[in-house]
């Protein structure tokens, strides 16, 4: 039996396919960088997915929910934010889910971090489902 795209195995997408959504989630990942340098809250929140199952992970615990994410994002320390992305990966696995890793250094501390998203394609567009944040 022939496989199509359709039925295809996560991560077996034609190359083009591929592309151009790794392409779209950039573009997503871009904004949300945007906007965490600015401490755009309403930006930010904007490119979660808005359910009670998105959460957000760092080693300090977990915000579960839009409503906590945007309350941490509303009450959090911005005096060392600004930072400088050292390497970017963005794989799809499907034409509707793929994930973002990011490795950075802060400028002003010149601590290293790392951060994960999973992002999911939904009708308002591609919005984060999960994301984990580590700072060493």
């Amino acid at each position: 039996m022939t496989q199509t795209t359709k039925d295809a195995p996560p991560g077996d997408l034609p190359a083009d396919v591929r592309t151009r959504i790794e392409d779209e989630i950039r573009s997503a990942f871009d904004r949300y960088e945007a906007a965490l340098m600015a401490n755009d809250v309403d930006a930010l929140m904007a490119l979660f997915w808005d359910d009670p199952r998105t959460v957000r992970l760092t080693a300090q615990g977990g915000a579960y929910g839009v409503e906590e994410i945007a309350r941490f994002r509303q009450a959090r320390d911005t005096s060392d934010i600004a930072r400088s992305l050292t390497r970017v990966e963005i794989t799809a696995l499907s034409r509707t889910i793929g994930y973002a890793n990011a490795e950075y250094r802060r400028t002003g501390s010149g601590r290293i971090g790392a951060q994960s998203h999973l992002w999911i394609r939904t009708p308002q567009g591609w919005k984060i489902a999960s994301a984990h944040v580590s700072l060493a």
